[in-house]
């Protein structure tokens, strides 16, 4: 890929100090096995460089189309998709996610106690589609998050609510239809299966299968070849080794690209965290936000609707700090808010972040993306180690991209 980090108004030798950062602080001490980072601004590429190995077994570099378990970078995409269908009239923010899944209509809030204890009553106002894509809705991450030993999680474990093979959207609904609420729709927030509801909603509405829907309505318009639930066969050996930093601090394999899971069509593409892609076909979907929901002649999202999307829809307009429930995201909470589909940085000071405005999320594996749409600006960093929260790696790189803008 050609890039011109002088046209897109960056400082060469600044934005070079990714490499030395990236290398003398990761790559070399073996923290990460590799990864890849791309930035542009104004329309054009400023930075694009590998580094290190995407199978360290094997010896096989990280190059141009390396494809990358992006896991909760699948939440941006999923909620795009579900605002189409509000585009088209379809539901409204307000409407109770009842609506379209009636089983949802005699949810209860968690009291007090647990198991044959627990105590619930009726909520005071219904989960609705905003609740969904804002991540209030009061639903958890349940037993996928051991962390967590809050009572409500537990009932997830027993009714073996998951997102691997064997689960469909439809299991998947009527589980959830059963769990109790961690708190009443609205009033807090808590990072949660809500996205993965969100894709099961895309294909209520829509008729269509989820992963069909994706393909037709945001893949082939962007041409984001690779970009799918699964790898063919054709395709393996791009496909990234993904490690754990384990108590150690040494590097493990934790899923082998040859043997590994997405190897196969899941039977729950899961629209929270079941995608993979390269950096370029990220940077598509991060270009088509840049513009305001048009890219490569199609027309994805209306630019109101991305605004509606990007604003903070937390109840009285606090940030996370103030509203929260639990650590587990993919975002600091002081000066941060949550649209929808979407963290967006409310303030700079109380932040520390450069920035304001701007929107962005991260995966599992330590991917990030962020759009800043006053800089005109975007970023995508791919790698894969577990957990993301084990080194700040969007907090680093934007301190050096920011500091390399020349204008």
């Amino acid at each position: 890929m050609q890039v011109d980090p002088i046209k897109a108004g960056f400082s060469q030798a600044k934005l070079a100090r990714i490499d030395r950062h990236l290398i003398e602080n990761y790559i070399a001490p073996g923290k990460i096995a590799g990864c890849q980072v791309m930035v542009a601004r104004r329309g054009t590429a400023a930075y694009f460089k590998s580094f290190g190995e995407m199978d360290r077994e094997r010896g096989r570099p990280v190059t141009e189309d390396t494809i990358f378990r992006i896991y909760s970078m699948t939440k941006p995409i999923t909620s795009i998709a579900l605002m189409t269908l509000y585009e088209e009239g379809r539901f409204q923010l307000n409407d109770p996610v009842h609506r379209f899944l009636p089983a949802w209509r005699n949810h209860e809030v968690w009291v007090r106690g647990e198991g044959a204890n627990m105590v619930t009553r009726p909520p005071a106002s219904p989960m609705t589609m905003r609740h969904v894509l804002s991540h209030t809705s009061g639903l958890t991450y349940g037993a996928l998050l051991d962390a967590d030993p809050h009572p409500v999680n537990g009932v997830y474990q027993e009714l073996g609510v998951r997102r691997s093979d064997g689960e469909t959207m439809t299991s998947f609904a009527e589980k959830l239809s059963r769990v109790p609420l961690r708190f009443d729709p609205g009033t807090r927030w808590l990072y949660s299966l809500a996205t993965d509801v969100c894709g099961c909603l895309v294909e209520v509405i829509s008729g269509q299968k989820f992963e069909d829907f994706l393909q037709q309505r945001i893949f082939e318009p962007l041409g984001m070849t690779d970009t799918a639930f699964w790898v063919p066969e054709s395709k393996i050996n791009r496909f990234a080794a993904n490690y754990q930093r384990a108590a150690d601090k040494s590097l493990q394999l934790i899923d082998d690209p040859l043997t590994s899971s997405y190897l196969t069509a899941p039977s729950f593409p899961s629209g929270g965290g079941g995608l993979v892609s390269t950096t370029t076909d990220y940077a598509k979907f991060c270009d088509m936000l840049r513009l305001r929901g048009s890219a490569n002649g199609a027309e994805i999202i209306g630019s109101r609707t991305l605004a509606l999307m990007t604003k903070n829809h937390i109840l009285n307009s606090a940030d996370l700090r103030q509203t929260a429930i639990g650590s587990f995201s993919e975002t600091a909470y002081e000066g941060v808010g949550f649209g929808l589909g979407f963290a967006t940085t409310l303030d700079e000071i109380s932040s520390g972040t450069i920035g304001a405005g701007d929107y962005y999320w991260g995966g599992a594996a330590s991917t990030i993306f962020w759009v800043d749409p006053v800089e005109d600006l975007y970023a995508v960093f791919m790698t894969q180690l577990m957990p993301s929260a084990t080194f700040n790696f969007r907090g680093q790189l934007k301190n050096i991209i920011y500091g390399a803008i020349r204008d």
